[in-house]
């Protein structure tokens, strides 16, 4: 009787989500190559809301996933693998876009008007407008608006991540929302 493998060898209609971390765990090349192929589009998204251009999103991406696979044996199993990624994804774009330019806020105020929401407006946008729309923000309204609206970091956690003050993150999104606001107004003619 042959004994079995230790290392997993990949097959596409067989590896579920465990067999393609232990594979990475044991720097498999073709689960490293499995597991890059499985995600990397979902994570090159998360990495084009963040940067300013494809080539800071790309760079983002490689450098994200060199980070996934260095740290993939620290994942316990806590909460869901996808998000872990998304976690290392958006802290590496964050980093690579900070190095090139340091993020410029808007002072803290905290006498900001309320924004008013143009409900049918914004159920008619369809995902790939509204990324377009958010892609238009400034470099931080957009990565405070990304965080806490789409990857649901708190203001507290934003404010760690960026080094600011949680009244800058509320901020921030606060000013985010108000252009969008006035982006969605000039698309659809709404005075």
């Amino acid at each position: 009787m042959r004994n079995r493998q230790t290392s997993i060898e990949p097959n596409k209609s067989l590896m579920n989500e465990e067999d393609l971390i232990k594979g990475c765990v044991e720097e498999n090349s073709a689960c490293q190559r499995e597991l890059y192929d499985k995600y990397a589009g979902k994570m090159f998204a998360v990495c084009l809301r963040y940067a300013s251009t494809r080539e800071d999103a790309e760079d983002a991406l490689q450098e994200a996933f060199i980070r996934i696979f260095d740290n993939i044996s620290k994942f316990r199993n806590e909460g869901s693998f996808e998000g872990w990624m998304r976690r290392i994804t958006v802290h590496t774009v964050l980093r690579l876009i900070q190095k090139k330019t340091p993020l410029q806020y808007a002072e803290d105020t905290s006498a900001l008007t309320k924004v008013s929401t143009a409900s049918d407006a914004i159920g008619n946008l369809n995902e790939k407008d509204l990324l377009g729309l958010i892609k238009q923000l400034p470099q931080g309204y957009r990565v405070v608006f990304n965080m806490y609206a789409i990857e649901g970091f708190s203001h507290n956690e934003i404010a760690e991540n960026l080094g600011i003050s949680e009244g800058t993150s509320r901020s921030q999104y606060s000013r985010a929302k108000k252009h969008l606001q006035h982006f969605i107004h000039k698309l659809y003619h709404i005075d």
